[in-house]
């Protein structure tokens, strides 16, 4: 939830997941694409005006970058995702303490930068910028930037006993960690190049190579939301082939990082998990999938509450 300690010395906490296929809230989750425009576009349910420019939200997914703070679209995105969650609480203005994350193996070298990045504006500046016609007034005055996935666990560690493998499977990566009773083992913390991207790009080259079409990628999605979609039998097989063998890449590597079914438990999390659950043979009773998308986020809030508890 959305954090008011209800003192003026005190901002709400934001919990933002910064996917590259989806940006989360605590409650909301819109898809992580920006086009600029000069001027008014003509379709504008999802519009966002700021500093004198429009932009159009969550028509398509961002290009997977290695580094966020490479042009302003995260800066853009991180403002309709602090208006998602306040619209959510029926509120248009508050000083606003952003909770963020990056994946795990990133997180030091990057996590200075990107909240230089998202701390552009000055604390006492105040931020305005309408969205979906309503209009926002905001300060952005501080930054918490924490390792991803690992947030969606956090408030239920003490329930990791024994050996467990964390997997955090989002558009763009796929971070694996550790968790021996409860502790993160940082040496064991990985980060690749293996979202659920991966499996879309695998699933147009087969359908290209099959059938020769194309097909959209809401269409995709779906099945691999869902397993099904009314499309024909002969692509729908396709698809759900390609996906099984995206899956089976996903258990590969995991067992590269040294992950044995019958030593461990797996906790699955991000918007991958629905793959694993539709397509990959798995034991029930020893891998959980975490469905909700926007646990992240909220472990990110979840975090930042008990920092600024801890520091009084």
């Amino acid at each position: 939830m959305i954090t008011d300690y209800n003192t003026p010395n005190h901002p709400v906490i934001i919990g933002l997941d910064h996917g590259f296929g989806n940006v989360k809230t605590a409650h909301t989750c819109f898809q992580a694409g920006v086009s600029k425009h000069e001027k008014e576009p003509t379709f504008k349910s999802s519009m966002l005006f700021y500093d004198g420019w429009y932009y159009t939200i969550g028509e398509e997914h961002k290009e997977f970058i290695a580094n966020k703070i490479n042009d302003q679209d995260y800066f853009i995105l991180t403002l309709a995702g602090i208006a998602s969650e306040l619209a959510f609480y029926g509120r248009q203005s508050a000083d606003v303490h952003l909770a963020v994350g990056l994946p795990l193996t990133w997180v030091a070298e990057q996590k200075d930068d990107f909240k230089k990045y998202l701390m552009q504006r000055d604390p006492r500046e105040e931020i305005m910028f309408t969205f979906k016609g309503k209009e926002y007034r905001i300060h952005i005055t501080g930054v918490d930037v924490f390792p991803q996935g690992f947030a969606a666990i956090v408030s239920h560690l003490s329930d990791f006993k024994g050996v467990n493998m964390l997997c955090d499977i989002g558009n763009g990566t796929m971070n694996v960690m550790t968790i021996i009773n409860g502790r993160p083992i940082s040496s064991k913390c990985f980060t690749e190049k293996y979202g659920t991207h991966q499996c879309t790009l695998l699933i147009r080259e087969r359908l290209m190579q099959k059938h020769h079409v194309t097909v959209d990628d809401a269409v995709i999605e779906e099945v691999l939301r869902t397993g099904a979609v009314d499309i024909g039998k002969p692509y729908l097989e396709t698809i759900i082939e390609a996906a099984k063998e995206y899956t089976e890449g996903i258990l590969r590597r995991l067992r590269e990082h040294e992950y044995n079914p019958a030593l461990m438990r797996l906790y699955i999390v991000g918007g991958g998990g629905c793959l694993l659950k539709n397509f990959a043979d798995l034991d029930a009773d020893r891998v959980t999938i975490n469905e909700d998308i926007c646990a992240t986020a909220k472990g990110y809030e979840y975090m930042a509450n008990a920092r600024m508890r801890k520091a009084g």
